[in-house]
Protein backbone atom coordinates (compact mmCIF):
# COMPACT_ATOMS: atom_id res chain seq x y z
CA UNK A 1 0.00 0.00 0.00
CA UNK A 2 2.75 2.40 0.91
CA UNK A 3 4.71 1.64 -2.42
CA UNK A 4 1.57 2.42 -4.18
CA UNK A 5 0.42 5.69 -2.50
CA UNK A 6 4.47 7.34 -2.96
CA UNK A 7 4.54 6.05 -6.60
CA UNK A 8 0.91 7.66 -6.98
CA UNK A 9 2.58 10.70 -4.97
CA UNK A 10 5.16 11.48 -7.23
CA UNK A 11 3.09 11.15 -10.02
CA UNK A 12 0.99 13.41 -9.06
CA UNK A 13 3.39 16.28 -8.07
CA UNK A 14 5.03 16.10 -11.59
CA UNK A 15 1.45 16.65 -12.95
CA UNK A 16 0.95 19.39 -10.79
CA UNK A 17 4.31 21.03 -11.06
CA UNK A 18 3.18 21.03 -15.12
CA UNK A 19 -0.54 22.10 -14.64
CA UNK A 20 -1.28 26.23 -14.96
CA UNK A 21 -4.50 25.37 -13.29
CA UNK A 22 -2.12 24.58 -10.08
CA UNK A 23 0.13 27.51 -10.79
CA UNK A 24 -3.25 29.64 -10.51
CA UNK A 25 -5.11 28.41 -7.33
CA UNK A 26 -4.47 30.09 -4.19
CA UNK A 27 -7.02 28.59 -1.43
CA UNK A 28 -4.84 29.63 1.47
CA UNK A 29 -2.31 32.19 1.39
CA UNK A 30 0.09 29.81 1.11
CA UNK A 31 -1.56 28.12 -1.33
CA UNK A 32 -2.41 25.13 0.58
CA UNK A 33 -5.44 23.29 0.77
CA UNK A 34 -6.68 21.39 3.60
CA UNK A 35 -9.86 19.51 3.96
CA UNK A 36 -11.76 19.93 6.85
CA UNK A 37 -13.59 16.57 8.21
CA UNK A 38 -14.16 17.68 11.76
CA UNK A 39 -15.73 20.99 11.34
CA UNK A 40 -19.26 20.37 11.78
CA UNK A 41 -20.23 23.24 9.74
CA UNK A 42 -17.79 21.99 6.45
CA UNK A 43 -19.44 18.90 6.52
CA UNK A 44 -22.51 20.08 6.81
CA UNK A 45 -22.57 22.08 3.59
CA UNK A 46 -20.39 19.44 2.27
CA UNK A 47 -23.26 17.24 2.50
CA UNK A 48 -25.57 19.49 1.21
CA UNK A 49 -23.55 20.41 -2.20
CA UNK A 50 -22.29 16.93 -2.13
CA UNK A 51 -26.35 15.48 -2.62
CA UNK A 52 -26.90 18.79 -5.19
CA UNK A 53 -23.95 18.07 -7.32
CA UNK A 54 -22.32 15.09 -7.16
CA UNK A 55 -24.94 12.09 -5.87
CA UNK A 56 -26.19 12.00 -9.18
CA UNK A 57 -23.03 10.13 -10.63
CA UNK A 58 -20.97 9.57 -7.58
CA UNK A 59 -24.48 8.01 -5.45
CA UNK A 60 -26.19 9.09 -2.29
CA UNK A 61 -23.92 7.04 -0.46
CA UNK A 62 -21.10 7.66 -2.33
CA UNK A 63 -20.89 3.95 -3.38
CA UNK A 64 -20.17 5.13 -7.55
CA UNK A 65 -21.60 3.83 -10.51
CA UNK A 66 -21.51 0.33 -11.09
CA UNK A 67 -18.27 -0.71 -13.23
CA UNK A 68 -16.42 2.28 -12.67
CA UNK A 69 -13.29 0.28 -12.75
CA UNK A 70 -13.53 -0.96 -16.31
CA UNK A 71 -16.20 0.46 -18.10
CA UNK A 72 -17.55 3.41 -20.52
CA UNK A 73 -20.29 4.72 -21.68
CA UNK A 74 -20.04 7.08 -24.27
CA UNK A 75 -16.27 7.29 -24.51
CA UNK A 76 -16.49 8.33 -20.76
CA UNK A 77 -15.71 6.68 -17.91
CA UNK A 78 -18.10 5.82 -14.93
CA UNK A 79 -17.99 7.86 -11.73
CA UNK A 80 -15.98 6.35 -8.85
CA UNK A 81 -16.92 5.45 -5.28
CA UNK A 82 -15.78 8.16 -2.63
CA UNK A 83 -16.24 5.67 0.36
CA UNK A 84 -13.26 3.48 0.97
CA UNK A 85 -13.71 1.18 -1.80
CA UNK A 86 -12.75 3.62 -4.37
CA UNK A 87 -9.27 5.38 -4.75
CA UNK A 88 -10.23 9.27 -3.68
CA UNK A 89 -8.92 8.82 -0.33
CA UNK A 90 -5.42 7.60 -2.17
CA UNK A 91 -4.94 11.47 -3.60
CA UNK A 92 -4.14 14.41 -1.38
CA UNK A 93 -6.47 17.23 -0.27
CA UNK A 94 -4.81 19.59 -3.21
CA UNK A 95 -5.54 16.94 -5.94
CA UNK A 96 -9.13 15.97 -5.12
CA UNK A 97 -9.58 20.54 -5.07
CA UNK A 98 -7.83 20.71 -8.19
CA UNK A 99 -9.54 17.60 -10.00
CA UNK A 100 -12.48 19.38 -8.78
CA UNK A 101 -12.26 22.47 -9.71
CA UNK A 102 -10.39 22.75 -12.90
CA UNK A 103 -11.28 18.83 -14.12
CA UNK A 104 -9.57 16.38 -15.34
CA UNK A 105 -8.42 17.28 -18.60
CA UNK A 106 -6.84 20.17 -17.40
CA UNK A 107 -4.83 18.39 -14.73
CA UNK A 108 -4.13 14.68 -16.19
CA UNK A 109 -4.72 15.39 -20.17
CA UNK A 110 -7.61 15.33 -22.82
CA UNK A 111 -7.25 11.54 -23.28
CA UNK A 112 -8.55 11.03 -19.79
CA UNK A 113 -12.32 11.63 -20.97
CA UNK A 114 -14.86 11.73 -17.65
CA UNK A 115 -18.48 12.85 -18.01
CA UNK A 116 -17.81 15.10 -14.29
CA UNK A 117 -18.23 19.15 -14.67
CA UNK A 118 -15.25 21.33 -14.29
CA UNK A 119 -16.92 23.59 -11.27
CA UNK A 120 -14.76 26.12 -11.86
CA UNK A 121 -17.41 28.90 -11.56
CA UNK A 122 -20.56 26.50 -10.09
CA UNK A 123 -18.73 26.16 -7.13
CA UNK A 124 -16.64 28.87 -4.55
CA UNK A 125 -13.48 26.94 -3.14
CA UNK A 126 -15.35 26.99 0.43
CA UNK A 127 -18.21 24.98 -1.30
CA UNK A 128 -15.76 22.61 -3.31
CA UNK A 129 -13.52 22.61 0.13
CA UNK A 130 -16.61 21.56 2.14
CA UNK A 131 -17.75 18.87 -0.55
CA UNK A 132 -14.55 17.13 -0.11
CA UNK A 133 -14.54 17.48 3.40
CA UNK A 134 -18.11 15.61 3.68
CA UNK A 135 -16.53 12.94 1.43
CA UNK A 136 -13.85 12.46 4.19
CA UNK A 137 -15.74 12.49 6.90
CA UNK A 138 -17.15 9.61 5.96
CA UNK A 139 -14.52 7.64 5.98
CA UNK A 140 -13.19 5.22 8.78
CA UNK A 141 -10.64 6.28 11.09
CA UNK A 142 -8.14 4.09 9.39
CA UNK A 143 -8.61 5.48 5.80
CA UNK A 144 -8.75 8.75 7.31
CA UNK A 145 -5.33 8.67 9.04
CA UNK A 146 -3.82 6.99 5.85
CA UNK A 147 -4.71 10.03 3.85
CA UNK A 148 -3.59 12.66 6.32
CA UNK A 149 -0.23 10.45 5.72
CA UNK A 150 -0.74 11.06 2.06
CA UNK A 151 -1.11 14.66 2.47
CA UNK A 152 2.11 14.49 4.91
CA UNK A 153 3.89 12.74 2.19
CA UNK A 154 2.39 15.40 -0.51
CA UNK A 155 2.94 18.43 1.58
CA UNK A 156 6.56 17.48 2.03
CA UNK A 157 7.57 16.78 -1.23
CA UNK A 158 6.24 19.63 -2.38
CA UNK A 159 8.04 21.58 -0.09
CA UNK A 160 11.12 19.89 -0.92
CA UNK A 161 10.55 20.44 -4.81
CA UNK A 162 10.11 24.10 -4.00
CA UNK A 163 13.37 24.29 -2.20
CA UNK A 164 15.18 22.74 -5.39
CA UNK A 165 13.28 25.26 -7.75
CA UNK A 166 13.95 28.36 -5.45
CA UNK A 167 10.62 29.29 -4.95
Amino acid sequence: MRNFASAGLYLMLALAGSSPALANASVAANGTVELRPGDADYVKLGQQIYLEQCASCHGVNLEGQAGWRDKMVDGMRLAPPHDKSGHTWHHPDELLYQLTKYGFAAMIGSDYKVSMPVYDGILTDREIIAALSYIKSTWPDDVRQIHDRINADYRLNKAMENRKSGS
